[in-house]
């Protein structure tokens, strides 16, 4: 159901993708629902949202990746 890919940097910002296939049978309601949960309880937000001649809803997700750098000092 759920696919995730990383794509490589660019221009600083690195972005993981996320692609779910909802059949057609979801309504707009659930389809909404399980949205704003991937939004609030894992960082996604909608990249695209395509429905295929077959009813199937073909979503987007994306989120950035966040690095971390390494600090050193001299204590």
């Amino acid at each position: 159901m759920a696919r995730i890919q990383r794509r490589p940097p660019g221009r600083g910002v690195e972005w993981e993708f996320e692609t779910l296939v909802l059949p057609q049978d979801f309504s707009r309601n659930v389809v909404t629902r399980v949205l704003v949960d991937r939004a609030e309880h894992g960082g996604w937000e909608l990249d695209r949202l395509r429905i295929g001649n077959d009813g199937k809803r073909r979503v987007v997700l994306r989120r950035k990746i966040i690095r971390q750098r390494l600090t050193l000092f001299a204590g």
